[in-house]
């Protein structure tokens, strides 16, 4: 029996979809939104954690790294529930070591065989999410500015970013200068929404 926890912030597809899965019969479905997820990895130390990649909290950005069952024996292995459209998150899973990779717009066995790949320890890639990778490895932002972008999206004044991070306020402005030119933004607030669209924060 493959142990599976299907994490999705959309109450009525979450459970949709889980009965759907309980049909399986060597799949132990069960199901959690987000925010309750890393408890739910912790107690029931599922074989696979399939997690869909749109998260409803803080800034839109699935905390994937809570799903990696610390204090357990075995990590559960990652399968994520994608689009192409948002490369940035495709980027993220699997900077998290996701194992899948499944395309939401697909039909639902694609799903039930990712689960069982993965179970066996297999990676799993939806062909159609190939496009969404490409753009993904083309992420043009470092590190650094998307934590620049990410304290400027909170609401951050400059001086604000540059106490958090410990740099001066010309440094600061210099990044917020380069996230612009490289995102092709008219400005802080554009990149800002440019960056969310994209996935990359």
């Amino acid at each position: 029996m493959i142990r599976v926890l299907l994490v999705h912030d959309a109450c009525l597809v979450r459970s949709v979809l889980a009965d759907w899965l309980r049909r399986e019969p060597d799949l132990g479905v069960y199901d959690s939104p987000w925010r309750a997820a890393p408890g739910r990895v912790r107690s029931l130390r599922p074989d696979v954690c399939a997690a869909d990649l749109e998260y409803t909290g803080r800034y839109g950005i699935p905390p994937l790294n809570e799903l990696s069952g610390r204090g357990g024996d075995r990590p559960p292995r990652l399968l994520v529930l994608a689009g192409a459209d948002r490369p940035g998150l495709l980027r993220r899973a699997a900077e998290a070591g996701a194992l899948g990779y499944v395309d939401k717009a697909g039909p639902p066995e694609r799903l039930v065989h990712g689960i069982r790949q993965v179970a066996a320890g297999e990676r799993f890639v939806d062909d159609s999410l190939g496009f969404g990778f490409l753009k993904a490895a083309q992420m043009p932002l470092t590190g650094r500015e998307l934590s620049v972008l990410s304290l400027a999206a909170q609401g951050a004044s400059i001086d604000e970013i540059a106490g958090s991070l410990h740099l001066s306020r010309g440094t600061v402005r210099n990044y917020l200068a380069a996230i612009t030119r490289k995102t092709g933004a008219r400005n802080r607030i554009d990149a800002i929404r440019i960056s969310q669209g994209e996935g990359w924060l």
